[in-house]
């Protein structure tokens, strides 16, 4: 029997690539975006706490109204800005689950939604299998800066979506006011939806402030800002995330997560909203992981591999054009089975062919792992 495949184009991820050959080879794997260190025992101990009082049945299809009231006080204290934990915030199964059913909510076929590559590997497939057309704007290193004009040019009445994610993955930049501003007046007076990837926004460098998308009052009217608990409390695993948005789309959005996921793990989700009341848990993040950026940067600053310090994320990337003229696929093959040593390729992020010669390490590791690789780095 034959089928005809939705995504004639997608193989396995790269993660999964990467991750196999970094434990078939007993590798340090500095490719997949997790932490190698303990999360809090505090945070464990609020969800057996949970379980023991009850918390063990379907949760409300909205999310823990415990929890959905912590994350509008923490809005409203890095932000200023309110959303109604009744309408407006949606508790889902990690930031992957609520873009793919926020595209799931609004694309159609052959409405364009313009992106930025290097991109998260999700939302490409998200669109396609919704019947949507990729608008792929690439950015181009060193810098990966946004040519705004470039964006406003690509704009017409199918344009239905505009998906940014700051800080970004793979390549630790964020946006500026300027940048927000310029997206702000170039979807004023449409019908476009913004959805903001915000999963890191606890991991912002060097004294920047994360530039959230509901920090624009016109801007925050048509958007949608996604997080994740899992980058900001080391729980990866947990896959608990949720968004934001007015309650019109909210509605929308709701429409498809009830049939999609319906609710979220519920003895997590309790244990999230106590975890919440200490703020310090969130707005100490910044300095604990610039701290392992400053020292891995130091650990290899004289080893053949070019770099300009991470923005923001747990990602560095690091620039081999001097080492070898592989492409970087075949590189990261080679450094994780002859160096012990797994990254991740940063071409893989992009739609279309480029040959940058650089890969994406992740610094979310304990020092000992870092110090490790480091010596692996300046061996080569």
């Amino acid at each position: 029997m034959q089928h005809i495949s939705k995504l004639p184009h997608v193989g396995t991820t790269i993660f999964t690539i990467m991750g196999a050959l970094a434990r078939a080879h007993n590798a340090i794997n500095l490719s997949q975006g997790f932490p190698d260190f303990k999360m809090d025992e505090k945070l464990i101990d609020l969800v057996t706490k949970a379980m023991h009082n009850g918390y063990n049945q379907y949760a409300p299809m909205q999310g823990s109204i415990e929890l959905r009231e912590s994350i509008a006080k923490k809005l409203d204290l890095l932000y200023s800005s309110t959303y109604h934990p009744e309408t407006e915030i949606t508790i889902t199964t990690g930031a992957t689950q609520a873009i793919f059913s926020i595209i799931l909510a609004f694309i159609k076929l052959k409405d364009e939604v313009v992106i930025f590559h290097p991109a998260y590997d999700c939302y490409e497939p998200a669109i396609e299998l919704n019947g949507g057309k990729t608008i792929s704007m690439a950015l181009e290193s060193p810098n990966f800066k946004v040519d705004w004009n470039a964006v406003k040019a690509k704009i017409n009445n199918r344009t239905k979506m505009i998906i940014i994610n700051t800080p970004q993955n793979p390549i630790g930049t964020v946006f500026s006011e300027t940048d927000m501003l310029q997206l702000q007046d170039i979807t004023k007076g449409t019908n476009i939806i913004v959805l903001s990837d915000e999963v890191y926004e606890h991991i912002v460098f060097d004294g920047e402030k994360h530039q959230s998308a509901c920090l624009f009052s016109e801007l925050k009217s048509r958007s949608f800002v996604v997080a994740s608990f899992g980058k900001t409390f080391h729980n990866t695993g947990w896959r608990i995330g949720y968004c934001c948005a007015p309650k019109a789309l909210m509605d929308e959005f709701r429409k498809v997560h009830q049939f999609n996921v319906f609710c979220v793990n519920h003895p997590m989700q309790e244990a999230l909203a106590e975890y919440l009341e200490n703020e310090n848990h969130y707005l100490e993040l910044s300095a604990f992981y610039q701290e392992k950026r400053d020292s891995f940067l130091g650990l290899i600053k004289d080893s053949r591999f070019k770099f300009t310090a991470s923005k923001g994320t747990y990602f560095q990337l690091l620039d081999y054009s001097e080492i070898t003229k592989e492409n970087d696929v075949d590189f990261a093959k080679r450094l994780t089975i002859e160096n012990k040593l797994a990254s991740i390729p940063i071409s893989v992020f992009y739609n279309t062919e480029v040959n940058s010669k650089i890969l994406r390490f992740c610094f979310a590791k304990k020092n000992e792992t870092l110090k490790r690789a480091a010596d692996i780095l300046n061996s080569i």
